[in-house]
């Protein structure tokens, strides 16, 4: 077979790997590689997810090729301001849009002459035209979630007026590009079988297929003799979804927690924790900031509560939960797209009484609650198996691949 050769665009280096988005990238670059196909991975080392350049120089040394370009994407309020006021670009598109990047990118293709471009991110949709001027490789967007969705849902929480007004208008810029985007690629891969239903409801695209994010059952980390039945949660507090769901579980749900079960604990961590979880003074309730290790801050402990009311994608958190065979009480927002039953893998929740319900039961029940967490481990090894995932989207892109060489 045809050593087959992927430029991978990522609006981030996939890099360090305890980020939901950042593992989802790295389990495809390592999917191709594995599977014998040379890749070359072009990454933004964007201001607001900043690496040094000794780390960067020691990633990805096993691919083909790794580079990065330097990227200024902060948020600054003028420019949200006069995006609002006198653009029809959604700001976000706007940040992640740099000349000399898309230059770059026109360099490696001419240079690399790749069969395939990945882009992990719909933000650099904006970078079509320059590909297509300059390569007849296969295009493949790889969605995380769809974007619009996300503000749509935080648009409707969202009280504010002056913000309000903002995030519909947000929501419906970004409803308009990713909809006109998702037509110019030659395959989707949706992470979950519900995106893929709202895209082929709204519009006729080239290809698609599901490609749930997948992981390496051997990078899970072994069961610790000393996990204890606490809760836990871990997540980037620099995404919405992340710190508004956090902040109504603190406020919220805790109380009546800590009120029924004095003694049960919780522990949260994340990067860009706020100076108000950081402060946070709640019986019962440890705020951990940016861990050094995921792996050792899950690994003692066997609850993983997800209290999220907006989301997009996938949770990935809970799978390498389910994977370590932890018990995983979420609300249904937080559970879409992974394919598993309440009660029979996980335990839902959405108003706080649940929360308090579901906890009790565990902590009553610990053989019932162990024989959940074992059939949703079960399941993840079979249905997000890394292996599984990248056979299906290289047979689909061999297929596209042997048709146009079938038409010429």
């Amino acid at each position: 077979m045809t050593e087959r050769k992927i430029l991978i665009l990522t609006n981030r280096v996939p890099y360090p790997l305890n980020d939901g988005g950042n593992l989802a990238m790295n389990s495809m670059i390592e999917g191709y590689h594995r599977s014998g196909w040379k890749v070359y991975l072009l990454s933004m080392n964007t201001s607001r997810h900043p690496l040094s350049s000794d780390t960067l120089s020691g990633l990805y040394q096993q691919i083909h090729a790794f580079e990065w370009m330097n990227i200024n994407n902060d948020i600054k309020k003028v420019s949200v301001i006069k995006n609002y006021l006198f653009s029809k670009e959604a700001e976000h598109v706007e940040r992640f849009f740099r000349k000399e990047f898309e230059d770059k990118i026109v360099e490696v293709l001419q240079d690399f002459k790749p069969d395939v471009i990945q882009v992990e991110s719909i933000f650099l949709s904006t970078y079509l035209p320059a590909i297509k001027a300059n390569s007849d490789a296969v295009k493949v967007l790889r969605m995380h979630n769809i974007e619009y969705h996300i503000w749509h849902s935080l648009t409707a929480k969202t009280t504010n007026s002056l913000k309000k007004s903002y995030y519909q208008s947000l929501t419906e810029r970004l409803k308009t590009f990713e909809r006109e985007s998702w037509k110019k690629y030659d395959l989707i891969l949706t992470i979950t079988e519900r995106d893929a239903f709202h895209v082929r409801r709204l519009e006729k695209v080239m290809d698609m297929i599901v490609a749930p994010f997948s992981l390496e059952l051997n990078n899970i980390p072994a069961r610790s003799a000393n996990e204890r039945w606490v809760g836990y949660h871990i997540g980037a507090m620099d995404w919405i979804p992340n710190r508004d769901g956090m902040r109504w579980f603190i406020d919220e749900v805790w109380p009546k927690i800590h009120s029924a079960i004095p003694k049960f604990e919780f522990y949260f961590a994340g990067r860009k924790m706020p100076a108000e979880f950081q402060e946070l003074d709640a019986p019962g309730v440890f705020c951990m900031n940016e861990v050094e290790s995921a792996a050792d801050f899950i690994g003692d402990k066997k609850i993983l509560i997800v209290p999220i009311s907006s989301a997009g994608g996938i949770r990935i958190k809970i799978l390498e939960a389910m994977a370590a065979g932890k018990v995983v009480i979420s609300s249904p927002e937080g559970i879409k797209g992974i394919e598993v039953k309440s009660g029979d893998h996980y335990l839902v929740a959405r108003k706080p009484e649940d929360y308090v319900r579901a906890i009790k039961w565990c902590l009553m029940n610990k053989e019932k609650a162990e024989e959940m967490a074992q059939r949703a481990k079960e399941l993840v090894s079979t249905k997000y198996e890394y292996r599984n995932v990248t056979r299906t989207v290289i047979n689909e892109i061999e297929g596209i691949l042997k048709l146009r060489d079938s038409s010429i």
